[in-house]
């Protein structure tokens, strides 16, 4: 099996290393697969999707089966697809990262970019996170939840989706895992504003607080049950509004 691995934190990153230690052991399923790692070469965390335009996307070759990438998480898995690789990966592995892929937090997450632009190529494709903020995190429970479970996952993977999966910081190879949608975060941001001397008000914005909303089968209360939360995640941007719009002309009055 042929596997890219990506993230959003860099290539530096403390969990992307555990992630191809566990990937690559014997006792984890390492045996036959090939693992190449293509990261950006500095943090990327927030950027969603982002894709680098209108200027080049530069790729170095670190060591072997080592790459860093001046772009994004997506652009990783793009050149990655387009050429850069010797082949088409079987499939892409993004993160793990270091902070939680939850809800809301799906749409801005570079790990679930990476994700979904993979998925959007056909590959299979898995995101990752360990569900702490705070240090020490100790990312033995996903690399090797993933790592051991690696083809069972592939086999639940289904076309115009990947699975984002979230696991507690904790060293235990053995924890509960269960399938959860995404909850919702209300999010109350923060931001610091200065006026520089050039003319231009400098805005900053903090960690501010969020808030996750109670749902019993979401990945929130999942992992706050000390479980792994287990999604299959639209690729797709679908519409709301009731079948009885569709085809219909837009009316400012109502009609």
């Amino acid at each position: 099996m042929r596997i890219l691995v990506t993230n959003d934190d860099g290539i530096d990153a403390e969990g992307l290393a555990v992630l191809v230690q566990f990937l690559s052991d014997e006792s984890y399923g390492g045996k036959g697969r090939e693992i190449v790692v293509l990261a950006p070469e500095a943090e990327r965390s927030g950027v969603s999707h982002a894709m680098t335009l209108r200027r080049p996307t530069k790729v170095r070759k670190l060591n072997e089966g080592y790459y860093s990438c001046s772009g994004t998480p997506a652009d990783c898995v793009i050149v990655a697809g387009l050429g850069v690789l010797p082949w088409m990966p079987d499939l892409v592995v993004s993160g793990i990262n270091r902070g939680p892929n939850m809800g809301t937090d799906i749409v801005y997450s570079g790990t679930c970019g990476a994700a979904r632009q993979a998925a959007l190529a056909g590959v299979p494709a898995i995101a990752v996170s360990c569900a702490q903020y705070t240090p020490p995190l100790d990312y033995r429970c996903c690399a090797s939840f993933v790592a051991g479970n690696l083809e069972a996952l592939m086999k639940l993977w289904r076309e115009g989706s990947f699975i984002n999966i979230n696991c507690p910081s904790a060293d235990e190879t053995q924890r509960p895992a269960r399938w959860t949608v995404p909850g919702i975060n209300r999010y109350h941001d923060a931001l610091s504003c200065f006026d520089g001397l050039d003319g231009y008000r400098y805005c900053f914005l903090g960690e501010g607080k969020s808030e996750r909303l109670p749902n019993p089968i979401s990945d929130h209360q999942a992992v706050l049950d000390g479980e792994i939360a287990l999604s299959l995640i639209d690729i797709h941007p679908a519409a709301v509004q009731p079948e009885s719009w569709n085809g219909k002309r837009f009316s400012s009055r109502g009609k």
